[in-house]
């Protein structure tokens, strides 16, 4: 892969992504406190589990520091890991109504184009060696309909316009986005017969987002709508593995627990180009009837777990994009994810050829 990735510096790639938008707090959860300036967090989710079964029918005090403010959201944090990357993007949704709200500033500096078009939801990301809970304030986000991107955006023509060209286009966060689905046939029936056709269909990518809150008849009907986006797109599905083993359930796809079996049983299933899945020590994908899978730069003591999901659909979305194998582009998705745990940040293209090739060589810290 380092080779391929050297010979393709300089790229030019133009992507248009959308569509939630949030102002993430990072929280660490006390479990003692030593003094103002010193405390131990809780390590675990089973932990703070554990802490708040404990005070079922009495009561409980838990302390919450914020640890930092930052961009949030699939599709926003996607978006900053491509703009390091150097691709050309054009961002619209919820950034902010009237003005860009401040955390989303330096990545609109950046991008080529922001249409912000209702303002962002809140979460507090509560982290934890094992994962993360996500707790979330959507309700701005019922503010963005189909007739308030065709009004923020030129009508369906300047949509086709604004999607016509780019080598990728993505509606991140279905779960948190109330009206998604509504866009979607929007897009479909008003959109695609304006989109001219191209010798190679270019690339659109989903990220659900946990839609374990979503009722089984809203997950069908959307699979249904990205199946359909392959009439003028190659549709690519990113899924962490518990919404992996999630949609095939719901899609009925037999698995006896096996990744593998759901994640090929829904990518056939779905009839779409690509499916691809990011457990947090590997990560997997299903493109032309063939299932491949890659070990990761596995870090135990993250820095920061919130976005490493968006970082590696960063690194697969650009590999895909310049044309790399399934092989090279999980491995360019799980080498950008691993930077960004270990440096809290997005990898410069540079920087991600940098880690790669110490993962290869066995070098990395923290593995």
């Amino acid at each position: 892969m380092l080779t391929i990735l050297e010979q393709k510096k300089g790229f030019n790639l133009n992507m248009v992504i959308g569509l939630d938008g949030f102002v993430d707090e990072i929280i660490h959860v006390v479990d003692k406190r030593q003094d103002f300036e010193n405390y131990t967090v809780l390590p675990s989710i089973g932990a703070l589990g554990d802490r708040i079964s404990s005070a079922a029918g009495l009561s409980a005090n838990i302390e919450m520091v914020p640890v930092q403010v930052k961009l949030g959201g699939n599709g926003p944090i996607l978006s900053n890991a491509l703009l390091e990357f150097g691709v050309g993007l054009t961002y619209f949704g919820a950034l902010g109504k009237g003005e860009v709200h401040e955390v989303f500033r330096p990545m609109a500096g950046k991008a080529q184009a922001v249409h912000n078009l209702c303002d962002p939801g809140l979460t507090l990301a509560l982290e934890f060696t094992d994962g993360k809970i996500m707790l979330g304030k959507h309700t701005s986000l019922k503010d963005l309909t189909w007739d308030v991107c065709k009004a923020g955006l030129g009508g369906a023509a300047g949509i086709a316009a604004m999607v016509a060209g780019a080598d990728l286009f993505g509606m991140e966060n279905w779960t948190m986005m109330p009206h998604m689905s509504s866009i979607w046939e929007g897009m479909i029936a008003e959109v695609f017969p304006l989109l001219p056709g191209r010798a190679e269909k270019p690339l659109a990518f989903f990220d659900l987002a946990d839609p374990e809150k979503r009722t089984k008849e809203d997950i069908r009907h959307a699979m249904g709508l990205i199946s359909k986006f392959e009439q003028k797109f190659r549709s690519i599905l990113g899924l962490n593995e518990r919404e992996a083993f999630g949609i095939a359930d719901v899609l009925g796809v037999p698995h006896g627990g096996s990744l593998q079996a759901a994640t090929m049983g829904v990518y056939e299933k779905m009839g779409i180009y690509c499916l691809v899945v990011h457990p947090v020590k590997s990560a997997c994908c299903a493109i032309g009837g063939q299932f491949y899978h890659m070990d990761g730069p596995y870090c135990p003591a993250p820095k920061l777990t919130t976005g490493a999901g968006d970082n590696f659909n960063a690194g697969f979305c650009l590999a895909q994009g310049l044309g790399l194998s399934p092989e090279d582009s999980l491995a360019l998705g799980v080498c950008t994810s691993g930077f960004y745990v270990r440096n809290a940040k997005s990898p410069s293209f540079q920087e991600v050829i940098d880690f790669a090739g110490k993962w290869s060589r066995g070098e990395l810290e923290g593995r």
